[in-house]
């Protein structure tokens, strides 16, 4: 079994949900399901997208949002059977696919352009 055939392998194995287009720079909304004890609710997770990483069913993403004024980072893999749904506030207008240069910027400076239609 070459690599190929084994990443294949993996990728049917794992269930995909369907979710919208999104890139780095883009505000989204990850709707993550949260089990406490024997109960389950949704919590919305509102922030820009920093990156994309990997294919198939290693597929990650990065947002991160300001929490009372510290900066809160948080990767979701794509094939997590606890999102529920991806919702796309704004689209940004960045020129690069990794956006890590705003972990270092407050206030103003911080904000990202939006793309224009």
């Amino acid at each position: 079994m070459g690599k190929n055939e084994l990443m294949q392998y993996v990728d049917n194995l794992v269930e995909r949900k369907e979710f919208p287009e999104f890139k780095a720079g883009d505000t989204i909304t990850v709707h993550y399901k949260i089990k406490e004890g024997n109960k389950e609710r949704i919590q919305n997770f509102q922030g820009v997208v920093l990156q994309r990483s990997g294919s198939g069913a290693t597929e990650t993403f990065t947002v991160r949002k300001i929490a009372n004024g510290v900066g809160v980072e948080r990767i979701f893999p794509f094939a997590s059977p606890f999102i529920e749904q991806i919702d796309i506030n704004k689209r940004g207008a960045v020129r690069r696919a990794r956006i890590f240069y705003l972990r270092n910027l407050t206030g103003k400076k911080a904000r990202i352009k939006e793309k224009r239609r």
